[in-house]
């Protein structure tokens, strides 16, 4: 796999109770006020874009450095300790008296996760944050989570938008992740259209999922479980008014049905299938609904857009067609949901190609 990639944005500590089956289909029959819930124990992992989407790069494959920002506390001790078993340590920046964000995830089998979400040090991370002497070289730089990050939003949106400027006027590929925005909160507030208008003219691979883009655009909070979402009505208007910003490939994450792709005309994309070697007739003027894989069991979809952007990106370091980024994107995706963390449940690209050579099932 040829070049180098760095990932930058949010990183955290996620928390994640053992909530056994219960045969519940809603949340609001599981957490009521004065219940006792027994659950089996914790797990504790890394989480954000940084360490979900730069780590499963990791693991497919790429040379990936990771830029994030954590505390000296606690959190931050034990988010070193298990990125140092990945040789994946040396871009946190650690302050002191800051607290690492962090994510207490309530993932209880038969329902959607639900995420609580404290941003910590991710909130002052601005492009002096940036190592920028790192990115001499660098092939591809992708930046995740704006959308808890403070800095990233205010002033529509003004430091995220000099990042993406001055990573493109060097010569790099660009990629941006979106995390949910929590409409009662400050990002919530945020003008994100202004801030999408004015970023994406930067941004070559847009990442976002349906919910994330819905609301974003059009301030409307849709179902979970993406219940009357019409791919022609709803998902491909979005992805033109995305091409329209300037971006120049699109995926829209639609959740277990799979993945709405769209890219930009040959004139448009010719430039980066040049940097990144790309063949230039199998990426132009594509679109289409790369269906999910069916996985074997679903522990938690902690990470699963995560490791599915992952894999793409790894796929496109690795010069393959649009359509083996979208088959290995969408298989890390179905892998990843059998394990309660984003990593454990991969397999490698190897492994996901003989699973689909052996018939793996696609859902409907």
């Amino acid at each position: 796999m040829d070049g180098k990639a760095v990932v930058a944005g949010n990183i955290c500590l996620d928390i994640t109770p053992m909530i056994p089956g219960t045969g519940y289909t809603e949340i609001g029959q599981l957490l009521k006020p004065g219940k006792l819930v027994q659950v089996g124990g914790i797990e504790l992992h890394t989480g954000g874009a940084v360490a979900n989407t730069g780590l499963a790069m990791k693991f497919f494959g790429a040379d990936v450095e990771l830029m994030g920002k954590i505390g000296d506390d606690g959190f931050g001790t034990i988010v070193q300790k298990k990125l140092e078993e990945y040789g994946a340590e040396s871009g946190m920046i650690v302050v002191s008296g800051a607290a690492t964000s962090y994510t207490i995830v309530l993932s209880p089998s038969g329902i959607d996760r639900i995420f609580l979400h404290d941003p910590g040090a991710s909130d002052t991370f601005t492009s002096e944050d940036i190592r920028w002497d790192r990115l001499s070289g660098v092939t591809l730089f992708h930046f995740g989570y704006p959308t808890v990050m403070r800095k990233m939003y205010e002033d529509e949106g003004r430091e995220l938008c000099g990042i993406f400027s001055r990573v493109k006027s060097m010569g790099i590929a660009t990629s941006l992740d979106m995390a949910g925005v929590d409409p009662d909160s400050e990002a919530g507030r945020a003008d994100w259209n202004s801030i999408l208008k004015n970023v994406l003219g930067d941004v070559d691979f847009f990442l976002p999922s349906i919910e994330e883009l819905t609301f974003m655009l059009d301030r409307k909070v849709i179902d979970p479980d993406l219940s009357g979402i019409s791919i022609e009505d709803d998902v491909k208007p979005l992805a033109d008014r995305l091409l329209e910003m300037g971006a120049k490939v699109v995926l829209i994450k639609c959740g277990a049905a799979g993945i709405y792709y769209r890219t930009a005309a040959a004139g448009a994309l010719a430039e980066l299938a040049d940097r990144l070697g790309l063949d230039l007739r199998e990426w132009a003027g594509k679109e289409g609904f790369e269906r999910s894989y069916k996985a074997q069991k679903i522990v938690s979809a902690t990470g699963a857009g995560d490791t599915c952007i992952a894999a793409f990106l790894a796929a496109v370091m690795d010069h393959r067609p649009l359509v083996e980024c979208l088959m290995l994107a969408t298989a890390a995706g179905a892998s990843c949901v059998e394990a309660y963390d984003a990593l454990s449940g991969l397999l490698s690209f190897e492994a996901m190609e003989e699973k689909i050579r052996g018939g793996w099932q696609k859902n409907s």
